[in-house]
C-alpha cells in the first residue's frame, strides 16, 4: 500500500484519518509505556502532552510510516525540539521587545 504524504495537506489527512496509523501509534504508546522516552534516559517521567515521532521522517521515508521500529513516544516540548520547533514564550516576547 502506498501512503501519500507528499503534501503537508496529505501528511495532515494521513494523521488524522489512516486508521493503520492510529493502531500502529496505539502500539507505540503502549511499547513506551505511555511515557517520553527521551525523558525517560534523562531520568525524568514524562507522560502528559505525549506524540508519536517517526524517527526518519515521514515525509522523507513514507515506507516506514507505519514501522513500529520507526516510531516513539516523545512529550510535546521533546518533540518540538527533535524538529527544531521552538514555542516562544510571553514572558521571552515581552524581554526580547525591550533589547535595543
Amino acid at each position: 500500500m502506498t501512503i501519500d504524504v507528499s503534501t503537508e495537506k496529505a501528511r495532515h489527512e494521513f494523521y488524522c484519518h489512516n486508521k493503520d496509523w492510529k493502531r500502529v501509534r496505539l502500539k507505540a504508546l503502549k511499547r513506551d509505556h505511555y511515557s517520553c522516552v527521551i525523558c525517560k534516559a534523562k531520568g525524568i517521567l514524562t507522560t502528559s502532552r505525549l506524540e508519536v515521532d517517526h524517527i526518519k521522517e515521514l515525509k522523507y521515508y513514507p515506507e516506514l510510516a507505519l514501522e513500529l521500529d520507526n516510531l516513539r513516544t516523545l512529550c510535546k516540548d521533546c518533540h518540538n525540539k527533535r524538529h527544531n520547533r521552538y514555542q516562544r514564550t510571553r514572558k521571552q516576547w515581552d524581554d526580547e521587545r525591550f533589547e535595543w
